[in-house]
């Protein structure tokens, strides 16, 4: 009898410990959520410039879409699409792969290699892996081989995109004697940031310089010509909002769309940072709001992060392309020479030259492609800055709130009109460039939505 008891207690261990083996591991939009906004809060820390973040989110995501493209006949590999980028291996024919834990794996392997601070990544992914291994081992290792070989192969393309090569390229020369040029900008007069990114690999567009806006208005101090209407502009705005007050809805908007990193606070003789999410985190986040409100599935939700990450990369590119040809003064520096040396704009000016507007550019691209995938009537209530302190916005569609990002840059006194309108232009044409060429989604697919 006791024999047989033990016989019985053993046979019920065996059970549960098969089935818990084969227990499928489950991989949801949120994780995939959550995994992008612990990159964000690593691109916060370590303070990346609002191109090299872009950077970070491309990478990643392509790495992860790349997997689950493998598994899903209704999405198209970016292998030939995308400049460069060869056919992404396969996994073993007799592999028990998880694509979505793969997908995950790949995302995380990516981001941790391409940041600073890598143990904020690894920590999240260590407690995943060790969930994961007590719910099914044999699916997770064969499932992590092959994300971490998709993202080798995300590696080794990504190494031939100029970026190490930039890293050692001269810092931006200031001429000081041309009145028009480009001024480091208080408090910190920081250095020109990546003065070389128009050197970088784009994706989608052909070169760097395919949608060069028009020139800026010719420089002019003399009262009546184009150019000094519009330093006046910013001058009368920044005064008139004071006259407001902080409560007003321009000095709102000018705040909720800073997005700043390099913000500094000086106290005596020290200063201190002031971490804030980049124009791109920002549009991130609202792939985030977009994707959670359409209830889209873990390949939707990766396919609308990669597809927005895509324009990003490519919009900073064309926008530095730009900024650095022009390499025009910013509005401060003028206004305190010329106008009133006490004046100051209600943010920061960044750290690099005035046309076009980065956030414009990134902002009109972005919200293209997300009109493409759902419609130009997307309501959505973009809580992205409210970590920040600052209140929730409601938006129409994704083209009003590009609108007023491009817009928030006046209210801020950082960029001059034409920068604003120009580089709005820039953005929305090269977001409808990466929507119409970058066809991640087959025919019927496409016809299914």
């Amino acid at each position: 009898m006791l024999k047989k008891l033990s016989l019985l207690v053993l046979s019920a261990v065996m059970i549960t410990s098969c089935s818990k083996e084969e227990k499928p591991l489950v991989v949801t939009p949120d994780d995939y959520n959550n995994a992008v906004d612990k990159v964000t809060e690593v691109i916060i820390h370590d303070i990346f410039s609002p191109p090299v973040a872009s950077r970070i989110y491309a990478y990643s995501n392509m790495a992860a879409y790349e997997v689950l493209v493998q598994n899903n006949p209704d999405y198209k590999s970016l292998a030939g699409q995308i400049n460069e980028l060869g056919e992404t291996p396969k996994p073993d024919a007799d592999a028990a792969v998880n694509y979505d834990v793969a997908a995950l794996v790949a995302q995380m392997e990516m981001a941790k290699s391409l940041i600073f601070s890598e143990d904020r990544i690894t920590e999240m992914r260590d407690s995943l892996y060790m969930q994961w291994k007590e719910q099914n081992p044999t699916e997770l290792e064969a499932s992590k081989a092959y994300g971490l070989k998709v993202a080798d192969h995300i590696k080794a393309w990504m190494d031939g995109d100029m970026y190490k090569q930039t890293r050692t390229m001269p810092k931006f020369s200031v001429n000081p004697d041309n009145p028009s040029r480009w001024q480091p900008t208080p408090p910190a007069y920081m250095d020109g940031i990546e003065p070389h990114w128009m050197k970088i690999r784009t994706l989608v567009i052909d070169s760097a310089d395919q949608f060069k806006p028009i020139p800026p208005p010719a420089f002019s101090l003399e009262e009546g010509s184009e150019f000094h209407k519009q330093l006046m502009e910013v001058y009368d705005v920044r005064n008139a909002m004071t006259e407001e007050g902080d409560e007003s809805e321009k000095m709102e908007i000018a705040k909720f769309w800073d997005c700043n990193p390099y913000v500094s606070t000086h106290k005596g003789h020290l200063m201190f940072a002031t971490k804030k999410i980049t124009p791109g985190g920002h549009w991130i986040g609202i792939v985030k709001i977009a994707t959670k409100k359409a209830n889209a599935d873990l390949m939707e939700t990766v396919y609308v992060y990669t597809k927005t990450s895509v324009a990003l990369f490519d919009g900073f590119i064309s926008c530095w392309d730009e900024k650095y040809r022009s390499n025009l003064i910013r509005p401060e520096t003028l206004i305190n020479q010329y106008i009133d040396d006490a004046w100051a704009p209600v943010l920061q000016t960044p750290p690099f030259p005035e046309y076009s507007s980065g956030h414009s550019v990134v902002s009109g691209a972005a919200a293209e492609v997300l009109t493409q995938i759902y419609g130009d009537n997307f309501q959505f209530d973009d809580d992205t800055e409210t970590a920040y302190g600052l209140p929730v916005r409601s938006f129409d569609s994704f083209r009003n709130a590009s609108s007023e990002a491009a817009l928030s840059r006046l209210y801020g006194g950082i960029h001059y009109r034409a920068a604003i309108e120009e580089g709005l232009k820039q953005g929305r044409q090269l977001g409808q460039f990466v929507s119409q060429n970058l066809q991640m989604k087959t025919n019927t697919a496409q016809a299914s939505n």
